[in-house]
């Protein structure tokens, strides 16, 4: 005879009571016993906005810590938004894995814990693990949507991309597809079905949330026009789904969303040697397959020869690598060749 253990709940508290109404701001407090406080806990900072019954909307960013542009929209969004203004509830989280976005770093500086390749997570592991676990047990298993705000971070830069993730069923691909159409960023790209399942858009499909990630900009900073974009695409998908009780207008506008794909790792560019590499290319442009992407210099003997990194299929380039240096398997370049999910 066998028996399953019951599951764990979570280690993390909270000083919020999702299930109540008006405008409540405060922590999720994530134990944390270290030499220097013994009786310790994390402050992941949270706000739950509700009013009555409606959609159930989670709001992240901070998922990777050098990753600002969602934070910066999400902030914006915890000081403005009030209860009058919405149906349903709302729960921003602008600081997801917070020892990350504290230090200005995409992974943990406690336990080097990437939060977007550690779901479902682990209630008794190191603090990366118990934030997935709670997100997924606790944050997604209450909700019906899930908006999560990535960029480049440190070491990439993208277009602004809105992404989404190929559901088991044509029904639940356009569900996916209609929110990255909403959203409106210039740039739609689709993961296939069955990809990494360590991510938070996988968690939201585990337990039936529609979820759509974005990709604005990068560099480690934050940029005028991208901010932009972010910002009125959580509106106009919060508007779509009915959680705004009055949108304005142009939330309802229809914009253009070039829509693509990376079917496999051969729309990845990857550096080949270490080395200072040189971008041949640049983002937006349009290259072919066997198109020289980039040159890799070797300071240290300036005699040598570069080596050529060339593209091994045709797309359009929506991400590019940052720093100067760089080490073999470091990711160069990706594309996105046009798709339709028809």
């Amino acid at each position: 005879m066998t028996s399953s253990a019951a599951p764990r709940p979570s280690r993390i508290s909270t000083t919020v009571d999702f299930s109540r109404d008006g405008k409540q701001t405060g922590f999720l407090r994530l134990p944390h016993s270290v030499h220097r406080s013994a009786y310790g806990w994390l402050p992941i900072p949270v706000v739950c906005i509700k009013n009555g019954d409606g959609p159930r909307v989670l709001l992240m960013s901070g998922n990777h810590g050098d990753e600002y542009e969602g934070q910066v929209t999400l902030c914006d969004l915890a000081r403005t938004l009030q209860p009058e203004d919405i149906k349903g509830r709302i729960i921003i989280l602008p600081m997801a894995n917070y020892p990350a976005a504290h230090a200005g770093l995409r992974t943990s500086p406690i336990d080097e814990g990437n939060l977007n390749r550690s779901f479902p997570g682990n209630a008794d592991g190191t603090p990366t693990p118990i934030i997935a676990h709670y997100i997924e047990s606790v944050l997604l298993a209450d909700c019906d949507y899930m908006v999560d705000l990535h960029s480049g971070g440190s070491s990439l830069h993208y277009l602004p991309t809105v992404v989404g993730r190929q559901g088991r069923t044509p029904e639940e691909s356009h569900k996916v597809y209609d929110l990255m159409k909403v959203f409106g960023a210039p740039i739609g790209f689709m993961f296939p079905p069955g990809t990494e399942d360590r991510t938070s858009t996988a968690a939201a499909a585990r337990q039936g949330v529609i979820s759509i990630l974005t990709e604005m900009g990068g560099s480690g900073t934050v940029t005028p026009d991208i901010l932009k974009i972010a910002k009125r695409g959580v509106r106009r998908v919060l508007a779509h789904i009915g959680s705004l009780k009055n949108p304005a207008k142009e939330l309802s506008e229809e914009l253009p969303v070039r829509l693509t794909r990376a079917p496999s790792q051969a729309w990845f560019v990857y550096a080949s040697e270490d080395g200072l590499w040189e971008p041949l290319v640049n983002l937006g442009d349009e290259v072919v397959k066997g198109q020289p992407a980039a040159l890799i210099h070797f300071p240290e003997t300036p005699w040598k020869e570069p080596a050529e990194v060339c593209f091994e299929e045709s797309g359009v380039v929506v991400c590019k690598r940052i720093p100067g240096r760089t080490e073999r398997g470091d990711c160069l370049f990706h594309l996105g060749s046009d798709f339709s999910i028809d």
